[in-house]
């Protein structure tokens, strides 16, 4: 998925559906680590997507919180 189609689908997303969607990444994470241990090589491309994708994820969050204390 291209980045901004990626923003784009973040943005579209509700709080709830931005909550569980951070917490599968990190679950992803978690298992790619565990991969990356063991030696798969191709678990390095994928957590770096992985990860790019859980920060703007947050960033989509954070803004959220600002523009609510506004």
């Amino acid at each position: 998925m291209k980045r901004r189609e990626e923003v784009d689908k973040y943005r579209d997303m509700a709080d709830e559906d931005l909550a569980a969607e951070a917490d599968r990444l990190k679950e992803s994470l978690f298992r790619l680590n565990f991969k990356l241990a063991l030696g798969e090589v191709d678990a390095i491309k994928k957590m770096r997507l992985e990860k790019k994708s859980l920060a703007r994820l947050r960033t989509e969050v954070r803004q959220r919180e600002i523009a609510a204390s506004k």
